[in-house]
């Protein structure tokens, strides 16, 4: 009877989870599903049953729905390649360097750090607006004020990806910090010790000791900044509105597009069903890979 009122207790502690993981993704992600294969237009109340001919424009040379999908991939994937390897790095540079300082002002940088992510998209977009606009940007005024040209920082490219991917990174990278603090405060102080003893520098402790420890949390860490950076939406759209052209316009601004202006959500959930299996598939790769390394290592060793 007690295991039975144990069970009963631990379901009821799970239960309220379980009711929001359904009604927010598996039932959204079901019908999600059902859509893709109708051709459903929204001023329309007639959805008929089309099969796969969704998935089939979309790999169609030329048709309209492929063009919006491969440039809203390719645009994403750019902004994976360039945010994920900064997410990273300096996340877990501002660890160890938090880390270091004393205690008595530890807290403070780790809030200081951690306080952008707390903010909304919205907000943090008008910021760098107001920082990085062309005219009368803060960034461009003091750029003036030493004498040079203005820098066209949301109208022209590089500097429309680069804009995008400093203001990513200064709002989520406080996330990662603390996931990296977290990880490192686990680090066993006798591996130092003994590392110190045998007259081992800084970067060899680092790369025998700190990495090989952490790695988990680095793959954890790399897999969630790569899902948060396909999902990219906020930062784009209202920074550069997809600008110069459709340089900056990821694959979710093309999805909304196309399910609320052009009014087709059978399509649009099937480029929305297809992006969620590349995340997918490109996550699961990350972790093979990450711990194939990791068992050649312990093989080595």
């Amino acid at each position: 009877m007690k295991s039975k009122a144990s069970g009963f207790t631990s379901f009821l502690f799970v239960l309220p989870y379980l009711i929001m993981f359904t009604l927010f993704l598996v039932i959204p992600l079901v019908y999600g599903i059902y859509i893709s294969f109708h051709d459903w237009n929204l001023i329309s109340p007639i959805h008929p049953f089309i099969g796969l001919e969704n998935y089939s424009a979309i790999f169609t040379s030329g048709s309209p729905e492929n063009r919006v999908f491969l440039n809203g991939l390719k645009n994403t994937a750019q902004f994976v390649i360039y945010s994920v390897p900064l997410l990273v790095i300096i996340g877990l540079g501002l660890a160890m360097l938090v880390n270091s300082l004393p205690e008595k002002i530890r807290g403070f940088f780790r809030t200081a750090y951690f306080l952008p992510f707390a903010i909304s998209v919205s907000v943090i977009a008008v910021l760098w607006l107001w920082m990085l606009d062309s005219n009368s940007g803060l960034v461009n005024q003091f750029i003036n004020s030493l004498g040079m040209d203005s820098i066209p920082w949301l109208t022209r490219l590089p500097f429309a990806w680069i804009s995008l991917v400093i203001a990513t990174v200064w709002w989520t990278i406080g996330f990662n910090m603390i996931i990296f603090i977290n990880a490192l405060n686990e680090v066993s102080e006798e591996l130092y010790e003994a590392a110190d003893i045998d007259g081992a520098s800084s970067w060899h402790k680092f790369l025998h000791i700190t990495l090989p420890s952490i790695r988990p949390i680095m793959i954890f860490v790399v897999i969630t900044s790569t899902i948060a950076s396909f999902n990219v939406y906020g930062q784009p759209y209202l920074m550069t509105r997809g600008g110069p052209g459709e340089s900056t316009e990821v694959l979710l601004m093309g999805i909304v597009q196309q399910a609320f202006q052009l009014r087709q959500m059978g399509s649009a959930a099937a480029m929305a069903m297809l992006m969620a299996l590349i995340m997918i598939v490109i996550s699961v790769g990350q972790f093979l890979v990450t711990r194939s390394g990791e068992r050649k290592e312990k093989n080595h060793a």
